[in-house]
């Protein structure tokens, strides 16, 4: 295995394996930071969450619609600084439409199946990040940047 499919795959497990990430977004000039509920695309190219319009989070999307996404299996210990990962997701976030929206949600509530009539509330909005690139960061101080290439079919 070399080292570009070493770090997909702790890419892949970081994304499966934990359930919320700290979306961070920017608006009034300031940035902003959420706890979210994700889902990733099997293809890891998109991460889905689903917000409630009436959120400081969602009014920043709608006037900036680029993000970065933490995702880290940390577990607030000492050996965190030896053992812990953590990937940042950066890319832009949109509405998904209709006739993918089904699909998506369905997706979602599978990874999250408590979060189903949150996920299908008229309240709330699902919303998918299209990456542009992961930033891993292993052994605290190890950092590798993986640019997701849109155009040709391979999975980070």
């Amino acid at each position: 295995m070399n080292q570009s499919d070493s770090v997909r795959e702790v890419i892949h497990d970081l994304l499966r394996h934990q359930q919320l990430g700290v979306l961070s977004t920017v608006g009034q000039g300031a940035p902003y930071a959420s706890l979210v509920a994700y889902a990733e695309s099997e293809d890891r190219r998109h991460i889905y969450f689903v917000t409630p319009r009436a959120t400081r989070k969602f009014t920043n999307l709608s006037a900036n619609p680029g993000v970065a996404l933490l995702i880290t299996n940390s577990i607030n210990r000492p050996e965190d600084f030896h053992r812990a990962a953590a990937v940042t997701v950066i890319g832009r976030a949109a509405s998904v439409s209709h006739p993918a929206r089904e699909a998506t949600i369905r997706h979602y509530v599978a990874k999250h199946p408590y979060l189903e009539d949150f996920a299908r509330s008229p309240s709330c909005e699902l919303l998918d990040v299209r990456v542009d690139r992961y930033i891993l960061v292993q052994r605290f101080q190890n950092v590798t940047e993986y640019r997701v290439d849109h155009d040709v079919d391979h999975a980070p």
